[in-house]
């Protein structure tokens, strides 16, 4: 299993503000980039994967959205339209929730009211971490045990306290070069790498 974290910390929690931010300063549209590259290959999907949408412009909790391809089955398209309908529709179910509850949505995806520090604890007590830092080991020199977990943001960079939080949970910083990529672009990237160690 590969697990992919985007934490968009300028998408709003709101469906209809998000919908509205597409190709705005939010930029919405990697919510859909990201999600579209890492479930989807030609003609099919990859069953193996499970994305995390963060987004934290929000008037109470950040809404952690949950992927899994495996079990999703009612796919309308993965064009960018359809897939933030996806988004929307889980931002909507998330209406009323209190602290750190769940949701189901529709097949393979759930809605939870959780911040990214506290969903990357849960994570890390069963998967390696692994964040985008371009002073990172390149990736080709990173060995990569079993269920990976693979944290990357929008275009507003992580923190620099976030960055000593997952040093404290034994995240690898990792890079795929010197020039910086859209989160889509990382996805791509690190599927190839492990699809070319998979044979």
């Amino acid at each position: 299993m590969r697990t992919f974290v985007l934490r968009a910390r300028a998408a709003p929690t709101d469906s209809a503000k998000l919908l509205a931010s597409v190709g705005g300063d939010a930029h919405a549209e990697i919510l859909a980039h990201t999600l579209m590259n890492a479930i989807f290959v030609a003609q099919s999907h990859r069953p193996d994967v499970v994305v995390y949408l963060v987004l934290e412009s929000t008037a109470d909790f950040s809404r952690s959205i949950r992927f899994e391809a495996s079990a999703m089955h009612e796919f309308d398209g993965f064009n960018e339209q359809a897939l933030l309908g996806k988004v929307a529709k889980a931002l909507d179910a998330s209406r009323g929730m209190g602290k750190e509850e769940t949701r189901p949505v529709e097949s393979g995806v759930t809605v939870q009211t959780i911040s990214f520090e506290r969903l990357v604890q849960q994570l890390a007590q069963t998967q390696p971490l692994f964040v985008m830092d371009r002073k990172g080991k390149p990736i080709r020199d990173q060995a990569f045990p079993a269920n990976p977990c693979f944290l990357l943001t929008d275009h507003i960079p992580m923190p620099k306290n976030t960055f000593h939080t997952l040093d404290r949970l034994g995240a690898t910083r990792i890079t795929l070069g010197k020039t910086m990529l859209f989160a889509s672009q990382c996805v791509v990237l690190i599927h190839h790498e492990l699809d070319q160690r998979q044979g």
